[in-house]
């Protein structure tokens, strides 16, 4: 069940098969410090934001744990901070689907027959990180995971690209790196060292759209004491500003799930 609720909630699901995140491997490429944080790159991070009304999307998924590994398709299907619908589909059958608003997140799941509808602030306590509607759509179209304009970072070059960190709470550290031409995200990380977890999530290519750019391949690592879990999801098919419908509704006979 869980490798479904991973690939439809996306975000929650790196968290929901208890991912939530390790320390970060130390990199030892030279690193040029900048004294002084330049807002240029995250004011230039935010010039690159999509402008739409509606996004679909059809992917490739593939879900790897330490005991298997499944490959499956996904129809993502967005209104711009409204709503998100994801479904799961395995041989042309839906395994699993997912309704997310800013206020609820509901999903139910074949395999075992169950459901759940419910709120962030109830999730997020359960998964043990907090978690919003911001979140999950702006993984999907490659937008921090949070606001950097709201944040304090000490700003380094790693690679070429610029690294920003926060490290405000000593358990729980956010990286950010930004492509230094377009200000890009290319990859963020969330470790928190003394759990020994951590959650790493990578862009690969991308697209260029009149509504702006958009990646088409992200990859998540998340890493906890109990194994490692992979997830790739790969667009290949994406539009625009189409009329989209939202259908959600959960069969009859399946078991609520209920979060304590």
């Amino acid at each position: 069940m869980k490798r479904y609720i991973a690939l439809v909630l996306v975000t929650a699901v790196m968290v929901s098969c208890k991912s939530k995140a390790v320390a970060v491997q130390n990199n030892n490429d030279t690193k040029e410090v900048v004294t002084k944080v330049d807002r240029k790159a995250i004011d230039k991070h935010y010039d690159n934001k999509l402008d739409f009304s509606t996004l679909y999307i059809k992917a490739s998924a593939k879900y790897v744990d330490e005991k298997q590994s499944q490959n499956v398709t996904a129809d993502i299907r967005i209104e711009k901070d409204k709503q998100i619908l994801v479904s799961v589909r395995f041989l042309g059958i839906t395994m699993a689907k997912a309704l997310i608003t800013p206020t609820s997140v509901s999903y139910y799941e074949k395999i075992n027959s169950t459901y759940y509808d419910g709120d962030f602030s109830s999730l997020s306590k359960w998964l043990g990180t907090e978690l919003d509607y911001s979140k999950v759509q702006n993984l999907l179209v490659g937008e921090a995971l949070d606001d950097l304009r709201k944040g304090k970072y000490t700003q380094t070059i790693v690679e070429n690209l610029f690294k920003l960190e926060d490290e405000k709470d000593t358990n729980l550290k956010k990286s950010f790196y930004l492509d230094a031409e377009k200000y890009l995200l290319q990859k963020e990380e969330i470790s928190q060292p003394e759990e020994n977890r951590m959650l790493q999530i990578s862009y690969g290519d991308s697209k260029v759209f009149n509504q702006g750019t958009l990646p088409t391949s992200l990859e998540i690592n998340a890493i906890q004491p109990k194994g490692k879990t992979i997830i790739n999801l790969n667009y290949n098919n994406i539009s625009f500003n189409e009329e989209l419908s939202f259908p959600y509704s959960v069969p009859s006979g399946y078991k609520k799930v209920i979060i304590k």
